[in-house]
């Protein structure tokens, strides 16, 4: 969700809600920073509005705009601001000359003001490059900058400029995106070298602590060895004031600390959980020829019509159905011990008939079994997977009032036994058309898990990879013809540096293709993408080499359908006609439009007609009329097609 501005925007200043908030920190006797999205990255990140003639660049708004911060920080300043955050993580990315100058011209002017509070300008999550000496210049009092990952770069680039004489730096040597412990030892390295590069260093988590849980010592079905290498948002502030003292004291000031953090590492590096040598020695051992399919596309498209015959544009959906409150009920009372496993099995079993039914009185071609014995679309399969971790209270914020509880990628990966395969073949039983068997992809496995720090992500994605190859094939074994690899976030976990991109796509990718490429040419792989900017992945997206792939398209009036074209993308498509993020149904005609739109950019023999995604947010009373007319739009189309008899 990102402001939609144009050239006739008019901002106004109205601090009342920061001011209200600093008051009420001040009276509780905290000396509260305030924190602020910075001017530049509020317009980098905001995007044109409906209708806005093409060309149209929200950061031209940025002398419209400054006068408005200048208010807000003097309202800020009077309420009793020392101190104001202003939160810049867009200069992370590549930026061009001239947002480099906007940046400049910005804080030059916010800097220059004589009613303000002294500014903290923030970056995090990479390495700040070109927009490093730029700031380092501006009239700021500080920077705060990470130094974990990949943006541990930032300390020699901070060397390069010359420091930050006179200013305060705010170093994030904690990291706050993930959950494991400190090197101590190292980080306090890192301090000491900052402190010959600015006025004054304080030490902070390298972003804010709402990336990571609260606090590890609630987890108490973890194993304890385990969990002294966990450090939730608690603990990590604890490292931050451990290294504070360190830092100022000398390292003979935290010495029992530093004993038991090194203890603690050491465990984590030696211990069995962290290395399976037949994990590892399988993956190594994987070629290049093995993360590809045996034939070609073509081959298969033909095999695949042969044996499915599915008419032509084929209705389906993503995979979940709605999660009603009697199923999570359901699992709740399992999980405490309110009911037994044949009962919640019999609950699953009921559901899983109710979701088949319908479907097949709606007419759809390609049925699912609606997923209702799944709590997340990760969480789900870590939980049968050796090397994760499921936390009990690691909640972290997802969006707006929605948090999951993200597994730990704790070890080596593999898969003791089928996951999915009972409850596919149970609703495969039911009808006599195709069952899609349903799986999280290893991209999306990572991207919302907390991962490893000790390892290549590349690496801990092969052996995802393999785990699921496992079911996959499983999965065929049992009698699946269409199995979907889901794979919402491979857009969202791209690197923010473009220099990045390459090596990323390139594991990525493998790893979606050695889970998929050991199945039979006839068996139909799908894949599914949430909402993203497309465009420049679309390479990517061609080399996963998924016989059909469905993506977001209502809202974007099927954009992502002609960028695929555009490409020449050559397989089988499903941009979603239902919007399933709004709560209205749409008309029967809508849907024939986003139809008929479709079919400008896919050919028919290869245009799938489904929602945008899965269902399990919304409530049957909008799935049933949304999905039947959905499928009856679908028949029409049909009717109208050519006749190529």
């Amino acid at each position: 969700m990102v402001p939609e501005l144009g050239p006739d925007t008019v901002f106004a200043a109205d601090s009342s809600k920061q001011v209200g908030e600093l008051t009420e920190a001040l009276a509780l006797g905290l000396a509260a920073r305030p924190v602020l999205v910075g001017p530049v990255t509020y317009l980098l990140l905001a995007k044109p509005a409906p209708g806005v003639a093409a060309g149209f660049e929200p950061l031209t708004l940025l002398d419209r705009l400054l006068p408005v911060y200048a208010r807000v920080l003097a309202d800020l300043r009077a309420a009793g601001a020392q101190w104001v955050q202003l939160d810049e993580p867009a200069l992370v990315q590549d930026r061009t000359p001239a947002e480099l100058n906007a940046v400049a011209r910005a804080y030059r002017e916010l800097g220059s003001l004589t009613d303000r509070p002294k500014l903290l300008v923030a970056s995090y999550f990479d390495r700040l490059g070109e927009a490093l000496p730029v700031l380092a210049k501006a009239p700021v009092d500080g920077l705060a900058l990470d130094f974990t990952g990949p943006a541990a770069a930032n300390l020699d680039e901070l060397a390069a400029v010359g420091g930050l004489p006179g200013k305060r730096l705010v170093a994030g040597v904690v990291d706050g995106r993930n959950v494991w412990i400190n090197d101590l030892e190292r980080s306090l390295t890192t301090l000491a070298t900052l402190l010959g590069l600015a006025g004054r260093v304080d030490v902070a988590a390298s972003c804010s602590l709402l990336h990571v849980p609260l606090d590890a010592a609630a987890e108490r079905g973890i194993e304890p060895q385990i969990a002294r290498w966990l450090a939730f948002a608690r603990q990590k502030t604890a490292e931050v004031v451990t290294l504070a003292r360190g830092l100022s004291g000398g390292t003979g000031a935290i010495t029992a600390e530093l004993a038991a953090n090194r203890a603690d590492l050491a465990s984590r590096a030696g211990s069995a959980i962290t290395r399976d040598p037949a994990v590892r020695a399988r993956a190594s051992a994987v070629t290049e020829a093995a993360a590809r399919r045996t034939q070609p596309y073509s081959e298969r498209a033909a095999a695949q019509r042969a044996h499915l015959r599915l008419p032509p544009l084929p209705t389906t959906t993503i995979g979940s159905f709605p999660q009603t409150g009697e199923l999570r009920t359901a699992r709740a009372d399992l999980r405490a011990g309110r009911i037994g496993t044949a009962a919640y099995e019999e609950r699953i079993e009921a559901e899983i008939r109710e979701v088949v039914s319908f479907q097949e009185k709606t007419g759809i071609d390609v049925l699912v079994h609606g997923e209702p014995e799944r709590n997340d679309m990760v969480q789900y399969f870590a939980e049968q997977l050796t090397g994760y971790l499921a936390t009990q209270h690691g909640w972290v914020q997802s969006y707006g009032t929605r948090y999951v509880r993200p597994p730990v990628l704790a070890g080596d990966i593999s898969r003791p036994e089928p996951m999915t395969v009972r409850w596919t073949t149970y609703a495969q039983s039911l009808t006599d058309r195709p069952v899609k068997g349903m799986l999280t992809g290893p991209v999306t496995m990572l991207a919302w898990s907390f991962v490893r720090d000790d390892q290549p992500l590349a690496d801990t994605a092969r052996q995802v990879a393999l785990a699921l190859r496992d079911e996959v094939n499983d999965l065929e074994t049992y009698g699946s013809s269409v199995i979907q690899v889901d794979e919402p976030a491979l857009r969202e976990t791209l690197p923010l540096r473009a220099a990045d991109h390459r090596a990323y796509l390139a594991w990525a990718t493998e790893a979606f293709r050695l889970t998929t490429s050991g199945v039979r040419p006839d068996t139909q792989i799908h894949t599914h993408m949430c909402y993203a900017e497309f465009g420049e992945i679309l390479a990517a997206i061609d080399d996963l080499d998924a016989d059909v792939i469905s993506l977001e398209a209502a809202r974007s009036h099927m954009q992502v359908a002609d960028e695929l074209a555009a490409a020449g993308y050559p397989r089988e498509v499903g941009p979603g006609v239902y919007d399933i993020h709004c709560p209205r149904v749409p008309s029967k005609d809508e849907t024939a439009y986003l139809i008929t739109r479709a079919l400008r950019s896919v050919p028919a023999e290869r245009l799938w007609i489904n929602p945008d995604c899965g269902l399990k947010t919304r409530g049957w009373a909008e799935v049933r009329p949304a999905l039947e007319r959905m499928t009856s739009a679908a028949r029409e189309a049909r009717r109208q097609l050519p006749d190529t008899r």
